[in-house]
């Protein structure tokens, strides 16, 4: 059994989002949905498109104004506090996080020096692309040819994209899922482990976040979705994120430059 990762800069950036720590207590950053808050003027950390230290500065500033001691915060509170005001990661915005950590750990630079930004129209949409990359690059701007290109079940690795494109029955947005970790057996891919940013019905308002996944390759010869899904002790029809990818677009996707 051969095992394949992600770089430790990129896995430390995954871990940063799930594990975020201020003080002694310590929550995995909630699921932000721009969709519903409508604050695309706002600075990245308030449309779910902060960075790790982005977050942890707005937080420390949020409890020097409100003269709220940082050790005597629990892991509950600190998730109440971030959800409460809004601060929080959505699934783009996390995968441009943890891959541009690993597109740089390929002497690549950074994310914003090779992304063709699709979704950005006219002068004013190219010039506010290139102030704020982050704010202006969508699952969609992701899974765009002139970004990447599709990758069959069976080269799959670390630092690929399986992304979900439209939902004609629930309207739901856009998704993306990074995988950080494969498992292979004689170069074959017999098990691949993916993380991403999501919101379920079940967990309430201060449930959501950073969530892990995994996906066991049953036929090289289907497609992604015919695999076996797990997360949260659920597989398949019961599984929020297999039917989600069943009812969409679903592709496996590679940065082009990598």
């Amino acid at each position: 059994m051969n095992t394949k990762t992600l770089s430790p800069h990129a896995l430390s950036v995954i871990d940063q989002y799930t594990h975020f720590k201020v003080g002694e207590a310590t929550c995995t950053i909630p699921y932000f949905n721009n969709k519903t808050t409508k604050a695309k003027a706002a600075l990245a950390v308030r449309v779910g498109k902060g960075s790790p230290k982005e977050i942890s500065d707005e937080i420390k500033e949020f409890t020097h104004l409100k003269h709220i001691p940082t050790e005597i915060l629990t892991n509950e509170s600190l998730k109440k506090i971030l959800t409460d005001n809004n601060i929080g990661i959505d699934c783009s915005g996390f995968a441009y996080y943890v891959l541009n950590a690993e597109n740089k750990e390929l002497g690549k630079g950074t994310l914003d020096k090779h992304i063709h930004f699709t979704q950005s129209h006219g002068l004013f949409g190219k010039i506010l692309s290139r102030l704020s990359p982050v704010k202006n690059i969508g699952v969609a701007t992701f899974a765009d040819d002139a970004n990447s290109r599709i990758i069959s079940v069976q080269h799959i690795q670390p630092g690929d994209m399986i992304t979900m494109i439209g939902d004609s029955e629930e309207f739901e947005r856009d998704h993306i899922l990074i995988i950080h970790r494969a498992e292979y057996q004689n170069f074959i891919p017999t098990k691949i482990y993916y993380s991403h940013a999501i919101a379920y019905p079940e967990d309430g308002i201060y449930g959501t976040g950073i969530k892990e996944g995994m996906i066991e390759i049953t036929d090289l010869h289907k497609s992604i979705t015919e695999q076996r899904w797990t997360e949260n002790n659920t597989t398949n029809e019961q599984n929020h994120m297999c039917v989600r990818a069943r009812k969409s677009n679903t592709q496996i996707r590679r940065l082009k430059w990598w």
